[in-house]
């Protein structure tokens, strides 16, 4: 399907009653499973007013089939002290929770959907189920509390629902019969070469000598280039290698 063209679908879900848990997650829990340093605990105090764990979206509160690496889905939901959480705070709880989950932050009268795609690490060719890795984290712009939530995806089973999760946060649309493990992958790379571009925009910037501008812009172009090919869909390729 083509980027240009296609709707992206609202990751504030409506998620079911029947997969309500609505427990309080203390603080004190997390550093214990993970083993938090000073400064992490100091950044949850800083920047977490609650952590509440809203959902538990498995086999018997949806009757879908689990799948080896998602047996169930959850989604905690984080009050904050302020409109900002660092990053290593959702990863120290992803580490002391071995399921995937997907975060809905909220400050004052608005609320963002956060996740990285989280599977078992691989030990020996096989999946571990005591260790899980984590991609980067992909989120909404903050959105209204009141903002109307989109239904349940349709899934055949629970690794086929955290997909669905994830693409909708993921920023870049996958390509035909592409894995969400590639797209992750594709999304990463983008995000290398942005953070490579921003470098040599800079440098330009400061670069005084004509010839080394030309160097620069001749390195600027190639990038631009590749980063243009990794973020458009495969017929959006074919039609730039035919120009």
């Amino acid at each position: 399907m083509s980027q240009g063209t296609t709707a992206r679908q609202s990751a504030l879900i409506a998620y079911p009653k029947q997969a309500a848990f609505g427990r309080v997650l203390p603080k004190n829990k997390i550093y214990e499973y993970s083993g938090a340093s000073k400064r992490l605990k100091d950044l949850f105090v800083e920047q977490v007013e609650q952590i509440v764990w809203q959902y538990k979206l498995a086999p018997e509160t949806l009757n879908l089939p689990a799948r080896p690496g998602v047996p169930e889905i959850q989604i905690f939901g984080i009050l904050l002290k302020k409109a900002e959480l660092h990053e290593d705070v959702l990863r120290c709880i992803d580490g002391a929770i071995p399921f995937p989950i997907l975060f809905e932050l909220t400050y004052e009268s608005r609320v963002r959907v956060i996740a990285a795609y989280k599977r078992p690490a691989l030990a020996s060719g096989e999946a571990d189920a005591a260790r899980w890795v984590s991609s980067n984290y992909f989120a909404t712009d903050w959105l209204s509390a009141g903002s109307e939530r989109a239904t349940m995806p349709v899934a055949l089973h629970m690794g086929g629902l955290y997909e669905q999760f994830l693409h909708r946060l993921i920023p870049l649309y996958a390509r035909p019969q592409e894995s969400l493990a590639d797209l992750v992958v594709r999304v990463e790379q983008v995000q290398t070469k942005q953070r490579e571009l921003a470098k040599i925009t800079a440098r330009l910037a400061k670069e005084k000598q004509f010839n080394r501008k030309v160097e620069i812009n001749a390195e600027l172009r190639k990038l631009k280039t590749e980063l243009d090919e990794l973020k458009i869909t495969e017929d959006g390729l074919e039609e730039l290698k035919q120009k």
